[in-house]
């Protein structure tokens, strides 16, 4: 990725924007503040009164040169200062607090100036938003010989609307740089953001094959290179799962070809050793006859469990959910063992009641897992010579509980194969929406039955 397209350098450029606005801003800063007169109609050069400066440098020259000056000298001379500027108010105001002329005469101003008087004319009439303008200033160098007071309508002056606002413009300016940052940055981070959460949400929400869904890449960006990876994981997990489903159809169709395959020759096995049976054999040949047709069943229940298997696994095993009464199922598959248990010499105990009890069930599954079950404790559990057939109250509802004295699941078994038979169970149990506990130790196996909710 090359670095103009990365992250860091579309932000590096925003910050680098900012600090450029600082070489444009700063003097147009100084251009607003230094000449207000650009926006402004131009003054007329016989307008005595629009520069306040310069009344006010003059007021205060003027003030200091009467020092030590008597009332009559004080009053002509305001007599001619009211001359040149006829528009402006003037009065003074003696040592004693007693004002001495007013030109023109004003009503408002007392005859005798107190302190607090003096104060709140001052408050009233200082600062730049004041009307009328005023200057205040001593007469002579000390405050012992009184004050005078101009005062002119901030009409008669020209617009320092500009002027007036000091150090805010280069305040406002700063705020101004500082507020693009702020925003440019969120800008840039909230894309950011918005990008990461779309990739999160692809993450999150996987499609029908439960694999999530590529995302859409249009930038050159470091998050477009993440998405490019993400697109590539999901490219290798679609090609894994295709080659998944490939695999599971070839063992499921080499399963079924096995099983078609195998059935043949045990069918001719299986005639074979019924046509042993009529022949003259010694004590070893009928053992050896014995053998051969328990293992010959064994086979048969083998790929019997694998075509189960392979069927349930690929959801086309029929399922028929009906309310069913599973104490007589159970008594059922429990009558079609009775001869296997009395010839492996297995004690049976049942404990069922006569009560009904409505499961909903497939009746043909449920006896497929009781048979299964059954099936265990004659090849696993046939050294503990007993089976028990009972019911339970489990989560308010009967359980069917069939428990063995066997040295347990975890022993080893010259039977024991690879589980298909329980794992068959455990799939038919599932999807019957039926929960299944098995507790195992070396004194022997319970298991029980029971469905999720009572119906």
């Amino acid at each position: 990725m090359k670095f103009r397209h990365s992250l860091l350098a579309r932000y590096l450029l925003i910050v680098l924007i900012a600090l450029c606005m600082w070489p444009v801003l700063v003097p147009l800063a100084g251009l607003l503040y230094y000449s207000p007169q650009l926006f402004t109609q131009p003054s007329s050069p016989d307008n005595i009164y629009e520069n306040g400066q310069t009344i006010e440098q003059m007021w205060h020259n003027e003030a200091a040169q009467l020092d030590g000056q008597s009332e009559a000298a004080i009053g002509q001379r305001l007599q001619e200062l009211k001359e040149q500027y006829p528009l402006a108010s003037m009065f003074w105001v003696d040592a004693a607090g007693e004002t001495k002329l007013m030109l023109p005469e004003q009503e408002g101003l007392p005859k005798r100036w107190m302190p607090g008087e003096i104060i709140r004319f001052m408050k009233d009439n200082r600062g730049i938003e004041a009307d009328p303008f005023t200057v205040v200033s001593l007469l002579g160098r000390d405050s012992n010989q009184g004050f005078m007071v101009i005062q002119i309508p901030r009409s008669l002056m020209r617009t320092e609307w500009l002027a007036t606002l000091d150090n805010r413009i280069l305040y406002a300016i700063v705020c101004s740089i500082f507020v693009f940052f702020l925003f440019a940055s969120w800008l840039f981070f909230y894309k950011i953001r918005r990008r990461l959460i779309r990739l999160q949400e692809a993450m999150t929400l996987p499609d029908d094959a439960g694999i999530p869904r590529p995302v859409e890449v249009d930038k050159k960006d470091e998050i477009s290179q993440l998405e490019h990876s993400f697109n590539h994981m999901i490219g290798q997990l679609t090609s894994g799962r295709q080659r998944e489903q490939e695999e599971e159809e070839l063992r499921k169709q080499l399963i079924a070809n096995l099983s078609h395959d195998i059935r043949t020759p045990l069918t001719t096995i299986r005639g074979h050793a019924y046509s042993l049976h009529k022949e003259t054999l010694t004590e070893s040949g009928r053992q050896s006859l014995a053998l051969i047709e328990e293992k010959t069943e064994y086979l048969a229940q083998l790929i019997e469990n694998l075509m189960s298997y392979t069927l349930l696994s690929a959801g086309k095993y029929p399922l028929q959910m009906e309310e069913s009464d599973v104490i007589r199922l159970t008594r059922t598959s429990i009558a079609s063992w009775y001869p296997v248990f009395e010839k492996e010499q297995i004690q049976v105990e049942v404990d069922l009641p006569d009560k009904a009890a409505i499961w909903m069930v497939d009746p043909q599954w449920f006896i497929r897992i009781l048979d299964n079950l059954l099936q265990n404790v004659v090849r696993h559990a046939g050294t503990g010579q007993y089976v028990g057939i009972r019911a339970e109250v489990r989560n308010g509802a009967t359980a069917i509980v069939i428990a063995d004295r066997g040295p347990g699941m975890r022993a080893a078994s010259g039977h024991k194969g690879a589980g298909i038979g329980l794992t068959i169970v455990s799939i038919m149990v599932k999807e019957m929406n039926l929960n299944w506990d098995v507790s195992s130790s070396s004194e022997g196996t319970v298991i029980s039955l029971y469905p999720k909710r009572n119906i």
